[in-house]
């Protein structure tokens, strides 16, 4: 049976070594190219089944790529890595269809679980909805980035509250929510949603992992209970249980 094909687009020759070698060492093919225009050119570009593509590079940048890709009718599910993270990048790459935004380093389970999310098809057009609840900025910043780079929709909420008056609340298919917040907490946030017939998979996190808390959250429904820091595997397998939790998922604690 012929492997699929995944081609790596990087000006950095360190960078498409190290990765095709780690793409090979997964059970793939890999092809390499210095730029976008080599891609282009080369004969690979029809028989490429995912597409790993750097952002910034010199001549046709992977944005430009992207575009010229899709104005081409051409599918190839793509996967952006880059050093230089930024919201705007990350916003209009995910919004033309891309199926992940990974920052380098990026582990190699993470890079494995999203090529093959790409090539089943996993990121459509409309992706998953993951919210997160926690009243701590930085948290809310860096879990939505990590959301993202797993190729999700995200929303963030400083508040119980605030996500309870959202229209997200009704397209939210994962709720990620902190335990301890000012206002209604993360465990009333849950009866009120278990009350109102709202039935969306929770996943807590906390800095206060607490057994009387773990027990509640669980025997009430919850699909996991995760003490901060929990690492991006961690985190990537968990919400993917609680989208399969209508399917038989297990519970994770």
């Amino acid at each position: 049976m012929t492997k699929n094909l995944i081609s790596v687009v990087d000006d950095d020759g360190s960078v498409c070594r190290t990765t095709t070698l780690l793409i090979e060492s997964l059970g793939f093919r890999a092809a390499a190219f210095e730029s976008a225009e080599s891609f282009l050119s080369s004969g690979q570009l029809h028989d490429t089944s995912c597409l790993i593509v750097d952002v910034q590079m010199p001549g046709m940048n992977g944005l430009q790529l992207q575009q010229h890709l899709a104005a081409a009718g051409c599918g190839i599910p793509i996967i952006f890595i880059t050093v230089y993270d930024n919201k705007d990048s990350r916003q209009r790459a995910m919004q033309a269809g891309a199926a992940a935004f990974l920052g380098k380093p990026f582990s190699d389970e993470q890079l494995l679980q999203t090529i093959r999310s790409a090539l089943r098809g996993e990121f459509g057009v409309t992706k998953d909805l993951i919210s997160v609840v926690d009243d701590d900025e930085s948290v809310r910043r860096t879990t939505t980035l990590l959301i993202e780079s797993f190729g999700f929709r995200a929303a963030a909420f400083e508040s119980a509250e605030s996500f309870l008056r959202s229209g997200p609340l009704n397209d939210t298919s994962c709720l990620i929510v902190d335990v301890q917040m000012p206002g209604m907490n993360g465990l009333q946030l849950q009866s009120h949603l278990a009350a109102s017939g709202c039935r969306i998979p929770i996943i807590f996190i906390t800095a206060y992992d607490d057994k009387e808390s773990r027990q509640r959250a669980m025997q009430a429904g919850a699909v996991a209970f995760l003490g901060k820091p929990f690492s991006d595997e961690h985190l990537l397998q968990t919400i993917r249980s609680a989208l399969r939790q209508d399917k038989g998922g297990t519970k994770t604690t």
